[in-house]
C-alpha cells in the first residue's frame, strides 16, 4: 500500500516542503509531488473524510486504467478450462476457434493474458496438513539410471521408485530393474523397513501396476496392491489422475533426489544393482541428513523426533509377492494356468474366482472365501487334487491303484490281466490309463466274462492293447474264431525265393 495518508498529512496538515516529506516518508520528491497533485484533482483537504480507508483512497487517486479493448467479444472462460484439460488441445487451437467466431477478437497474446488473469481470480490451492505418521506418498522418478554388461558393454535401463512422508518429508529411494508390479510391491516392503514402521495411508500414483482401473472418486486398486494393503494394515488412497498437487510431497522427493543423488551419479558406471543401490544410500543420506532452511533441522531428526514414534509396527514377516488371477473352473472341477492344474470344490464348476499364487501355494477363492489351497507344483504338467472336492461317483475311481486294478483284471482271466498290464506301461503315469482298463473290464458286464478272457487273447496275439481293439473284437464276434497256431505258415512258392537248397547249392 502506498504512503499516502501519511504524505498528505505532512503536506496538507503540516505544510513541509516536498523534499522534507520525501526524505520522512522514504519516497522520491516527484512520487510526492505526484499524490499532492492528485489529492487536489480529487478535492481532497486535511483532514480526509472519515471512512476513508487506506485502500479507498488510492482507489481514488489512481483509479484503474479502462482498457481501449472491451468493446471486445470474450470468450467463456469456464468452456476454455475445460476444453484444455483435454488430450491434445492447446490454448492456439482455443484461439484460432475462437478468431473464426469473432474475427474482431483478441489477438493470441492478450488472449492467453486474459485467461491466465481469469484462472489466477478462479484457481484455489488448499493448504494440506498431514499428521506424523499419517502419509506416506510414493511414486517412481522421471529420472532413471543404467546398468552396463560388463561383457557386452550393453546398458540396461534401471528405475528409481521414490517415497517420502508427509510430515517429515524424509526420503527413501530404490533402485530396480522394471516398474512392474512385483518392483512396485518389492519397493514397497523395503520401503517401510527402511521407515522402520507401517503409516495409516498410502498415496500412490494412478500407476497401472498400482491401481487397475483409475477413477477420481473410487479407484479399483489392483488385487495384489490391494493384499499388500492387507498384510500391513494400510489403506491405499490413489491421488487423482492428472493432479499432481495431491501428491506435492512426493513430486518434491522425486525432484530432490533426481538433483542431489542420481545427477551426480550421471556419469558412473555400475554393473550390478547391488552397487547401484550402496551409491544411492550414500546420496540419499546426505540429503537426509541436510537441514531444512525455514526450520533449522534435517528431515532425519524431524522425522526420528515427531513421526517415527506414531509409525504402526512392522508385520512378523515381509510381505511375499503373489500373482493374481482370475480363472474358470472347468467341468473337471480343476482351475489351470499354464500345464497346472489345481482342484476346486466340484459344486463350483463353472464359476469364475481368483487364484492367488505365491513361490510355494495356490489359492483359490470366490467373493473373498477361500475355496482350496494347494502346494504349488514344480515342474510341467502338475494336477494336484483332493479327494473331498471329487463328486461322490468320482472317489470310488480316486481310489484306484495299478496293483488293484490288475488283481481285479486277474479275476476275469489271465490273458484279461496280462492286456492291462501291458496297456498301463505304455503310459508314462499309469494313473492316465485306469480310465480305458476300467472300459475293458466293463465289457464284461455286456458279453460275459469269457467271451471278454478270449478278447484280450486275440488282442494279446495281435499287440493290439487298447480299449477300441478288445471292444471291437466282441462286436465283430471275433473272439469265437480259433487262435492262429503260434508257426509261421510256409512262404508262398515265387522264383525270387531261393529257400535252404538254393545256399546248399552254392556251398558245392
Amino acid at each position: 500500500m502506498r504512503k499516502i495518508r501519511e504524505v498528505l498529512r505532512l503536506r496538507l496538515e503540516h505544510g513541509m516542503k516536498a523534499r522534507e516529506v520525501a526524505a520522512a516518508c522514504g519516497l522520491g520528491c516527484t512520487t510526492v509531488l505526484e499524490y499532492g497533485s492528485r489529492a487536489k484533482a480529487a478535492n481532497l483537504t486535511w483532514p480526509l473524510p472519515e471512512g476513508l480507508s487506506d485502500a479507498k483512497l488510492e482507489a481514488l487517486l489512481f483509479p484503474p486504467a479502462v482498457p481501449a479493448d472491451t468493446d471486445r467479444p470474450l470468450p467463456d472462460w469456464e468452456h476454455v478450462r475445460s476444453e484444455l484439460v483435454k488430450k491434445g488441445v492447446t490454448m492456439t487451437l482455443i484461439w484460432q476457434e475462437y478468431l473464426r467466431e469473432h474475427p474482431d477478437g483478441y489477438r493470441h497474446s492478450r488472449f492467453s493474458e486474459l485467461y491466465r488473469e481469469w484462472e489466477g481470480r478462479h484457481t484455489y490451492t488448499m493448504v494440506q496438513h498431514h499428521r506424523p505418521g499419517e502419509k506416506l506418498f510414493v511414486d517412481f522418478s522421471g529420472m532413471t539410471m543404467q546398468l552396463t554388461d560388463p561383457g557386452s558393454g550393453e546398458l540396461q535401463k534401471v528405475q528409481i521408485f521414490v517415497a517420502a512422508t508427509g510430515y517429515a518429508q524424509f526420503i527413501f529411494a530404490r533402485a530396480c530393474r522394471t516398474q512392474t508390479l512385483r518392483d512396485w510391491l518389492d519397493c514397497h516392503a523395503f520401503a517401510f523397513e527402511f521407515y522402520g514402521g507401517v503409516f495409516e495411508v498410502v498415496v500412490p500414483d494412478n500407476l497401472k501396476a498400482g491401481v487397475k482401473a483409475p477413477c477420481r472418486y473410487e479407484p479399483e486398486k489392483n488385487p495384489a496392491y490391494a493384499d499388500l494393503a492387507r498384510h500391513y494394515g494400510v489403506v491405499i488412497l490413489p491421488a487423482r489422475s492428472g493432479k499432481p498437487k495431491d501428491k506435492a510431497k512426493v513430486e518434491n522427493a522425486v525432484l530432490q533426489v533426481e538433483r542431489w543423488v542420481l545427477a551426480p551419479l550421471r556419469n558412473r558406471v555400475f554393473f550390478t544393482l547391488e552397487e547401484m543401490q550402496v551409491a544411492v544410500d550414500a546420496g540419499l543420506k546426505e540429503l537426509n541428513d541436510k537441514k531444512l532452511t525455514d526450520l533449522r533441522v534435517s528431515r532425519r531428526e524431524l522425522f526420528d523426533a515427531e513421526e517415527r514414534p506414531k509409525l504402526s509396527p512392522l508385520p512378523d514377516s515381509r510381505y511375499l509377492y503373489a500373482e493374481w488371477r482370475k480363472a474358470t473352473v472347468g467341468p473337471d472341477y480343476h482351475v489351470r494356468f499354464g500345464s497346472h492344474a489345481y482342484s476346486v470344490p466340484h459344486r463350483y464348476c463353472g464359476k469364475t474366482v481368483d487364484v492367488r499364487i505365491t513361490t510355494y501355494r495356490v489359492e483359490v477363492s470366490l467373493n473373498g472365501e477361500i475355496l482350496a489351497s494347494h502346494d504349488r507344483g514344480l515342474g510341467h504338467r502338475h494336477t494336484s487334487t483332493t479327494k473331498e472336492h471329487m463328486p461322490e461317483s468320482h472317489r470310488e475311481h480316486a481310489e484306484w491303484t495299478p496293483q488293484r486294478l490288475l488283481r481285479w483284471a486277474g479275476e476275469f482271466g489271465p490273458n484279461t490281466r496280462e492286456l492291462i498290464e501291458a496297456m498301463l506301461l505304455t503310459y508314462v503315469h499309469p494313473e492316465h490309463g485306469f480310465r480305458p482298463a476300467l472300459g475293458i473290464v466293463s465289457l464284461s458286464k455286456r458279453y460275459g466274462a469269457e467271451r471278454l478272457e478270449r478278447a484280450c487273447a486275440r488282442a494279446l496275439r495281435a499287440r493290439a492293447t487298447n480299449y477300441a481293439s478288445v471292444k471291437s473284437i466282441l462286436a465283430k464276434g471275433l473272439d469265437g474264431l480259433e487262435l492262429p497256431g503260434t508257426e509261421e505258415p510256409p512262404a508262398p512258392p515265387h522264383a525270387n525265393v531261393r529257400g535252404a537248397g538254393y545256399y546248399k547249392a552254392e556251398a558245392n
